[in-house]
């Protein structure tokens, strides 16, 4: 039980004053409190176009589909901070599921088939972007994730993540968010010992 696991944090937003931006920051501190090695990306990085089957056949994978696809590889699990649009996850966030779940000749191994996934969203409305995490639990699940149970939704962030850091003063919201953090870390610790 004193394997270190590797975990993947990001944000399903690419806008610099994202308040999943934040949340991800948070949980990328949180989760090397609890011991784990942590990766945090911005999927501003990972420029893709829109999956299209056609664009695939002609000209391949884009390279950073590559990157990304290697990134969750890479890690034991993950931690996404899920923006809801239009009471569903953001079209970055999709495309990029879609584009890093896509075969790869002569590697056979799935991202995703096995990966402790922890889900939380950060909402400046009442509801804290809990119409999206169900999407996206379907999502990774269909495609082999082990997506926790618990998964936190922030109502009113934009008065509790002020920080571009991510850094909070109030307690509860840290507490809740660790709970996430500490369940994907242990579990991720467990899978990866197997």
């Amino acid at each position: 039980m004193d394997r270190t696991p590797r975990i993947l944090v990001f944000a399903g937003s690419a806008r610099r004053a994202s308040l999943n931006r934040r949340l991800s920051l948070l949980a990328a501190r949180l989760a090397r409190e609890a011991g784990a090695e942590v990766t945090w990306l911005d999927l501003r990085d990972f420029p893709m176009p829109l999956y299209d089957g056609d664009l695939e056949a002609a000209g391949g994978r884009p390279e950073a589909a590559d990157r990304l696809r290697a990134a969750w590889l890479a890690h034991d699990g993950v931690l996404i901070a899920s923006p809801e649009y239009n009471g569903s996850v953001s079209p970055l966030l999709k495309n990029a599921i879609d584009w890093v779940s896509r075969a790869v000749p002569g590697d056979d191994r799935s991202p995703y088939a096995g990966r402790v996934v922890g889900l939380m969203s950060a909402s400046d409305g009442m509801l804290g972007g809990n119409r999206a995490l169900p999407h996206l639990r379907a999502v990774l699940s269909q495609i082999g994730a082990l997506v926790v149970p618990r998964q936190v939704g922030l109502p009113h962030a934009d008065r509790v993540l002020t920080r571009d850091d991510g850094t909070v003063d109030d307690a509860g919201v840290a507490r809740r968010v660790a709970a996430l953090v500490d369940d994907v870390v242990r579990i991720a610790r467990r899978v990866g010992e197997d």
